[in-house]
């Protein structure tokens, strides 16, 4: 079998930007250029996957870069079919990176006769030929138990406490992050941990799903900088009730902070329509021209994450040190200047 030399890189449709940075990242950690594989993924006229690999991948470490976001049928199929073809060219190892793992919204069964989608999604992945997965903030950490195989998760929380510390550095004392449900209230707590600040909760009911038939505010946020953190925006809907709510009880400002902008329509019009003053979200779903435009909305980068987390994974050395403020700063020095 060939030696292992460099860990090599594969891309899907998906994501492509965030992919070439990820590229771009482990070649200043590598000081050699770290280039995608030279691969075309097409659809046939009846939208059926077509994948071929140009470059020998014969006893390589591979990674593919995929997010399973919208169209995520499209995408995840891609993802299993660059992973057959990886198997079948012999690949030593292959290593999934999904950023944004869809369907993880379907994590249980809520009512009869229901599946549990993100189980079926991870037996799909593991019978693909997939050895392991890197993730960012899956949205149940059960999840992580549906694989028969390692699971790497990592998290946008030092990432928003760097942000946090950067933006509001002159004002920390006046932040309250403010979970905008019972559910988060785990997500929220980690991070108010992080930047030593308190914790507010929203607290919704609803009458039928989609439907919020109440909202309270547990916790004081009268003349304070309110941070809802949450993992997806979707339609925006409910940050923005929950925006206005905080306002309402006294807040002077209110800004989120969320993992994986689904954005569907029409989430970025009501963001830039809300009282909110900002919506940042990082680029684990590739962001769309109005979402670039939107004034109210900012990306923070998560390529240096991914780049160091795909060599401690190929080097094998830990990719847990990545859960820590301390570890990251260095990775993104010049990106929070004033952390």
């Amino acid at each position: 079998m060939a030696l292992i030399s460099e860990p090599k890189l594969i891309a899907g449709n998906a994501n492509r930007s965030l992919a070439a940075a990820i590229a771009r990242r482990m070649s200043l950690h590598r000081g050699m250029t770290v280039g995608l594989v030279d691969a075309r993924v097409e659809r046939f006229n009846d939208q059926e996957i077509f994948v071929e690999v140009y470059e020998n991948v014969r006893g390589e470490d591979m990674f593919i870069l995929q997010s399973t976001s919208r169209p995520a049928n499209d995408n995840l199929m891609e993802l299993l079919i660059i992973a057959d073809a990886l198997r079948r060219s012999s690949a030593s190892r292959i290593t999934a990176v999904i950023p944004y793992f869809g369907y993880a919204r379907q994590d249980r069964r809520t009512k009869a006769r229901t599946p549990i989608s993100a189980k079926l999604v991870a037996n799909l992945i593991v019978e693909a030929g997939i050895e392991r997965v890197l993730t960012l903030d899956l949205h149940a950490a059960q999840i992580q138990g549906f694989f028969d195989i390692p699971v790497d998760n990592l998290y946008a929380a030092p990432l928003f406490a760097m942000d946090l510390r950067h933006q509001f550095r002159d004002r920390m004392n006046e932040v309250i992050v403010v979970s905008p449900d019972v559910g988060g209230v785990a997500r929220a707590r980690e991070l108010a941990k992080r930047v030593e600040c308190g914790l507010a909760i929203v607290d919704k009911r609803r009458n039928q799903p989609g439907e919020i038939a109440e909202m309270t505010v547990i916790g004081e946020v009268a003349d304070r900088i309110c941070i809802i953190v949450d993992d997806i925006c979707d339609t925006a809907g409910t940050l923005v009730k929950a925006a206005d709510l905080l306002l309402s009880q006294g807040a002077r400002e209110v800004h989120a902070y969320i993992t994986h902008g689904v954005l569907s329509d029409p989430a970025v019009e009501r963001v830039t329509n809300s009282r909110m003053s900002s919506l940042v979200i990082t680029d684990s779903i590739e962001p769309t021209e109005s979402i670039r435009n939107a004034a109210k909305i900012r990306v923070v980068p998560t390529a240096p994450m991914f780049a160091q987390a795909i060599l401690n994974t190929w080097s094998g050395t830990s990719v847990s040190s990545l859960f820590d403020d301390a570890t990251l700063m260095p990775i993104y020095e010049g990106i929070f200047r004033h952390v």
